[in-house]
């Protein structure tokens, strides 16, 4: 058979053709060697991996090559910017805020009035050790390295219930942040009881597992009956001012009256901010969710992972406030049956209960989840900070958002020798009792108080600012969720519930501060014209004197008589 001629493709790519050449010539036998008997013969050489495409393009089997799961240590890693380490003041403030937070949730969970002491030691070099102790119920051995060296651990996340930790990466981060910036270990030691020893641990975190890898551990005496230190050496920046370590435990002190803080500063100054009250805040309960803050996506899942065995008892067990005639009546609404397998609720059907939920009327959760600090404690942890001729505070009734609980509280301190009458007003922020001290300018607080029109409050204010006046607002927001607007906590967002109680809470301040300054313009004005008054009284005297021919007894029993009448008008 006659040989089939085969007609050669042009404009084959350099690369390309000069390794075709190459396989060919190896391809080709040498007429002059001898041949190899088949079990000596080498292994052929492999043909070299193919080049890229014209223009160094990647192929999707080189791409697929360098594909990788990363842990979420490695990203945050990268990213710590997101969790508030993005400049070495900030690192120092959230490392410190990190720990007091926990320590304050420990001990207020246990029924114990915390005792917080904070020590910065400067080791020259812009580095430094944070150490935070407190009298808290202290940690179990094999919960500790997880707990302070491995991110998104903790017992916060999956609860609904007032807490100020959420995310379990808090402390974690900061230990992940003093490794990477002196290389140095965080050291805990905790104790759960006088009757047992302490434990002492030295642990950084594998960033590539994202798990904890102890260096040290040992049992070691402690004076303390119970509680836990934690010491983080890292590279920071201690500086004084409104974002400083100086700030946030201030202001943890107006938030927290029931909080006794010690402070060393890296320069051996010592503050200590006492309890102003020994009222505990009152204990929390967890909640299950509430059906009208629920999502499709999540509501499919839940259905997938219930162990119930109908769709009524489903929506009684797994959410607040169902009773089973309201169950019943959301499955008439959806057009489904209560006796319906949940695992086997389609798709479509999902969103025809989203859609009887709605057109359900189910009353809002329970707010025993939620502790505010309340209206007279919040005056309270204010004044002993913030001195003030006046005081005004107010908790507003529970609201809803996303079928979550909240309570927003307010409160102002107006007067005073600290504070500056022609400086616009300061304005703290609180979320769970945690000071906010960043991104002012992005948060649902500072939309809400330069809303509101103070004007109406006898104060002034410039557009779109805040009032101007010798004035401390306060703005706190308890919830079981707060809606950070970053994992880092700075500043809430503006959810339009929010922010409308937000600004009721401060109108009603408002209208108590311009009680107070209308009053006080009374007062001003009464006694100026005492004073006046009071002032002519004796010429009075004189001019009866002259012409009715008073004598010197009289005319001052007629000043006394008149300066006595003006006292007592006065009074």
């Amino acid at each position: 058979m006659a040989q089939k001629k085969t007609k050669k493709k042009p404009g084959k790519a350099n690369g390309e053709q000069g390794t075709l050449n190459m396989l060919l010539a190896q391809a080709e036998p040498e007429s002059e060697a001898e041949p190899i008997p088949a079990e000596e013969a080498p292994e052929p050489e492999k043909p070299p991996r193919r080049a890229a495409a014209k223009g160094g393009v990647e192929t999707a089997e080189s791409m697929g090559k360098r594909q990788r799961e990363i842990s979420v240590s490695e990203f945050f890693t990268k990213n710590r910017h997101l969790l508030g380490f993005d400049n070495p003041r900030k690192a120092l403030l959230t490392a410190i805020e990190e720990a007091v937070d926990n320590s304050l949730d420990a001990c207020e969970e246990a029924g114990i009035l915390p005792d917080i002491h904070v020590e910065i030691a400067d080791l020259q070099n812009d580095r430094y050790r944070v150490t935070v102790r407190d009298n808290g119920p202290g940690i179990v051995k094999k919960q500790i390295p997880n707990i302070f060296a491995k991110l998104l651990y903790g017992s916060k996340f999956h609860r609904l219930k007032m807490s100020r930790g959420q995310q379990g990466i808090g402390i974690s981060a900061a230990g992940m942040y003093g490794l990477i910036t002196t290389g140095k270990p965080v050291r805990i030691i905790s104790r759960t009881s006088s009757r047992r020893p302490a434990h002492f641990f030295e642990l950084q975190i594998d960033t590539k597992k994202n798990s904890p890898e102890i260096i040290r551990d040992e049992e070691q005496d402690w004076e303390h009956k119970t509680g836990t230190e934690v010491a983080i050496e890292l590279v920071g920046k201690y500086q004084r001012g409104r974002q400083s370590v100086d700030e946030y435990l201030r202001q943890t002190a107006i938030a927290n009256p029931h909080v006794k803080i010690t402070y060393l500063m890296p320069d051996n100054d010592f503050v200590t901010y006492d309890r102003a009250t020994s009222e505990q805040p009152p204990q929390t309960k967890e909640i299950k969710p509430h059906p009208h803050g629920i999502e499709l996506g999540v509501l499919q899942s839940m259905l997938k992972e219930t162990r119930v065995h109908n769709l009524a008892g489903f929506l009684q067990h797994e959410f607040s406030r169902v009773s089973a005639k309201i169950a019943q009546e959301i499955c008439e609404h959806a057009g489904l049956s209560p006796k319906n397998y949940p695992s086997r609720v389609s798709r479509g059907d999902v969103e025809h209960l989203m859609a009887g939920i709605e057109k359900t009327k189910i009353m809002n959760p329970p707010t025993n989840c939620v502790a505010p600090i309340g209206e007279e404690q919040l005056v309270k942890g204010l004044a002993s900070v913030v001195p003030a001729e006046f005081y005004a505070s107010t908790t507003r009734p529970p609201a809803v958002y996303r079928g979550n609980p909240f309570i927003i509280e307010a409160a102002l301190a107006y007067g005073g020798a600290e504070q500056q009458a022609d400086n616009p007003a300061r304005l703290m922020r609180f979320a769970n009792r945690v000071p906010l001290l960043y991104q002012q300018g992005a948060c649902c607080a500072s939309n809400a108080c330069t809303g509101v029109n103070w004007r109406n409050y006898s104060l002034q204010q410039p557009r779109g600012g805040l009032p101007v006046g010798p004035l401390t607002i306060v703005l706190h927001m308890a919830s079981v969720w707060v809606p950070f607007t970053s994992e880092s906590k700075e500043a809430i967002a503006s959810y339009p519930e929010i922010e409308d109680q937000m600004a009721r809470a401060l109108q009603e301040c408002g209208r108590k501060l311009k009680i107070f300054l209308s009053r006080k313009r009374k007062s001003a004005d009464a006694d100026r014209k005492h004073d006046y008054i009071k002032t002519y009284i004796p010429h009075i005297g004189i001019g009866l004197r002259e012409l009715i021919g008073f004598s010197q007894k009289e005319e001052q029993q007629v000043v006394d008589t008149l300066t006595g009448l003006l006292e007592r008008a006065k009074e």
